[in-house]
């Protein structure tokens, strides 16, 4: 019996389908730069494109941290139930085999039983594939939540700093300045932001 998945590609989904692209509401005065040199960095201001590291941000950030580990509890409850079944089945069935090749069953008793593991088998089946479904559609909606308070907060942030757009990195940049990554910035802000909420519901 294959183990249910526990996160599955969480990045590589996010960064199929997430290409984080704000475009700042109302006119913006971007004021113009001279070239930058190789190697020079500069400082993101108001009106420019700058872009963060999807994966890293996730990672790092205390939500998911969270979210992850009471869903990976959760899994592997539902792995360590379903084996557990599994192994008493394993063992009704040696149990049976044992009885029927000593010849200590008569051929109705035998049909019985031999019935009843094969319903308990497909009832076992149809759990294992229900737990993985359930699982599945649990760790689609942990990442909503993760990427919902993700948007939601760069929606704010940007609010505040007007850059033209925010890019993923991963997604969309080839080649960018790394003063122009705000990856860590997001990541604490994010961070500091659900410890506080985090602490108001505790």
């Amino acid at each position: 019996m294959k183990k249910a998945p526990l996160i599955l590609g969480i990045i590589g989904v996010v960064l199929s389908v997430f290409a984080l692209f704000f475009a700042v509401r109302g006119s913006v005065n971007h004021a113009h730069k001279a070239a930058v040199e190789p190697g020079e960095t500069v400082t993101a201001v108001a009106g420019d494109v700058v872009y963060i590291s999807i994966d890293s941000l996730i990672m790092q950030y205390d939500m998911y941290s969270d979210l992850r580990s009471e869903f990976e509890a959760k899994a592997q409850s539902v792995q360590d139930d379903l084996n557990k079944k599994g192994r008493k089945l394993e063992s009704d069935g040696k149990a049976f085999e044992n009885q029927y090749t000593k010849g200590l069953l008569t051929r109705s008793a035998a049909e019985k039983q031999q019935e009843s593991l094969l319903k308990r088998q497909q009832e076992l089946q149809t759990l294992a594939a229900q737990k993985q479904q359930e699982l599945q559609e649990e760790e689609a909606v942990m990442m909503n939540r993760v990427m919902d308070a993700i948007v939601t907060y760069l929606e704010a942030y940007n609010a505040e700093h007007n850059f033209t757009a925010i890019i993923s990195k991963a997604s969309v940049l080839v080649l960018g300045n790394p003063g122009l990554d705000i990856t860590q910035e997001i990541v604490e802000g994010l961070n500091a932001e659900y410890i506080k909420n985090r602490n108001v519901k505790d």
